[in-house]
């Protein structure tokens, strides 16, 4: 599986911006793999920002610096999972990069930039 991220940029704080990213391959194998958006910021770790389970359940979790203002959500006929940001802050600059999890197998996408200015 292939991912391709989009949607980063730069913005001021308290604005929005909503990543995107595109899976190939098959539609169902697509909608029952768990998706997920990470970031890494520089020199720090790559952190789990928000996930959701597979078509199924569609159970979310987040991490506590987002909840309220980020929301993941996915299409699973056109293999799309968003990250709806809002109301950012200068501290979620970062690189994002969506995962797509099945089993075993574990599949990234490239990242997108987020740069968001004080």
């Amino acid at each position: 599986v292939q991912l391709q991220a989009s949607g980063g940029g730069l913005v001021q704080a308290g604005g929005s911006l909503r990543l995107s990213c595109t899976a190939s391959g098959s539609t169902f194998i697509f909608s029952i793999s768990d998706v997920a958006w990470y970031r890494q910021a520089p020199g720090t770790q790559r952190e789990l920002v928000a996930r959701m389970k597979s078509a199924s359940d569609r159970l979310t979790d987040y991490a506590e610096s987002v909840k309220g203002r980020f929301t993941i959500s996915r299409e699973n006929g056109k293999n799309k999972v968003y990250l709806q940001m809002n109301n950012l802050k200068p501290e979620d600059t970062a690189m994002y990069y969506c995962n797509l999890v099945r089993g075993q197998d574990s599949s990234w996408g490239q990242g997108t930039q987020v740069t968001v200015s004080s």
